[in-house]
């Protein structure tokens, strides 16, 4: 694809977290599901918001790449990163560990 394509990733959120993360895994339906940690709470979407930064932050992309596509209220997310499949795909695999 070209370097404005999109990726889809499963990640589960622990929001009320002590710091913000993003690495590790567990095991999915559908293949292994990136674990991301948030201080904030699911109140009033902030947890959402700060999930959006802080994969932005861990995968170099701007936080408007980044889109939450299903799972708002829920901890199991599926989330559209907008960049480099390749890269994206390579930093994907070093977050799950």
């Amino acid at each position: 694809m070209t370097s404005g394509s999109r990726v889809r990733i499963s990640v589960r959120v622990r929001p009320g977290s002590r710091a913000d993360s993003v690495g590790g895994s567990r095991p999915g339906p559908h293949g292994p599901v990136l674990l991301v940690s948030v201080r904030a709470r699911p109140v009033d979407g902030a947890a959402n918001a700060a999930v959006r930064e802080v994969l932005a932050e861990a995968f170099g992309l701007r936080p408007g790449k980044v889109e939450i596509v299903s799972g708002l209220w829920a901890r199991d997310k599926v989330v559209a990163l907008e960049g480099d499949e390749t890269v994206l795909a390579t930093r994907y695999a070093e977050l799950l560990g």
